[in-house]
């Protein structure tokens, strides 16, 4: 892989795809990475590639295919109008930064910048992430799969064609971690409520969920077959599913309203 790379700022989930994508036979002499002075170095060292904190750096003759923010959303305004100098029809400008619209970087770098916006979630740190994109009209289809081969070393990806839709794929897979690793401490504290020791109700209900994810990933059937498939008529599993399932008050009534608390805040911070 010879894809030219500026990658700017390299913490958990740039490391994670760093990574992934050395370890893919990414060419290290192909990448610059912009951050502060020790970690630059640090990087550098480590990973043998260029690390350098400012982008004025890098050496002029280097023109990246992809310049990959991945800083946290707020340093983002202060840094970006940097960048506009590298606007060209062969870069590609693609963002994990949350909550950045279009707009905003074509308001910094101008309505030429070819801009993909991506929203990963944390599984992407072991390479088993979920992440979304939408791009502008002007992204080739080359870029396209530049960008998607990119993040595909950290998990699966897939594309919208609308980007209001961002706000519900961040409220749904961007925050769904959270949700899953609350429902662990919900059937701990369950399992407690029901005479388990606290440390054994964890380790069960933390090896069921995480045993559950990868059988659903290594099997072909839809998660409605799988739960079938647990549930005996008229067993324990039916009985507890008749409270989770119930239309009124059970979890899918509650996760639609949290799905749409979180896209509704997507839709202000954006905003």
């Amino acid at each position: 892989m010879n894809t030219r790379l500026l990658l700017i700022g390299c913490g958990k989930m740039g490391s994670a795809m760093l990574e992934g994508w050395l370890a893919k036979g990414l060419n290290a002499d192909n990448v610059y990475i912009v951050e502060q002075a020790e970690a630059a170095d640090k990087l550098s060292t480590r990973y043998g590639i260029h690390g350098v904190t400012d982008v004025r750096e890098v050496p002029q003759d280097f023109i990246p295919q992809v310049v990959l923010f991945a800083v946290k959303p707020q340093i983002l305004p202060e840094v970006i109008e940097n960048y506009k100098p590298l606007v060209r029809a062969e870069t590609v400008f693609l963002s994990v930064a949350a909550g950045k619209t279009i707009t905003f970087f074509t308001s910094h770098l101008g309505e030429a910048a070819r801009i993909v916006r991506a929203m990963p979630n944390t599984p992407a740190a072991v390479s088993r992430g979920m992440t979304v994109m939408y791009p502008t009209d002007n992204v080739s289809q080359a870029q396209r799969d530049m960008c998607e081969t990119l993040l595909a070393t950290v998990g699966l990806v897939s594309w919208v064609d609308d980007e209001t839709l961002m706000d519900a794929v961040t409220a749904l897979s961007g925050s769904g971690p959270a949700y899953i690793f609350h429902l662990v401490e919900a059937m701990a504290q369950a399992g407690e409520a029901a005479g388990l020791p606290s440390e054994q109700a964890m380790l069960l209900a933390r090896q069921t969920v995480v045993g559950a994810g990868f059988l659903l990933d290594a099997s072909d059937e839809t998660a409605a077959t799988l739960r079938e498939n647990v549930t005996s008529p008229g067993g324990t599993t039916a009985a507890a599913l008749n409270v989770l399932m119930d239309q009124t008050n059970g979890l899918p009534e509650l996760m639609t309203r949290a799905v749409e608390a979180a896209r509704k805040r997507s839709v202000e911070l954006a905003g």
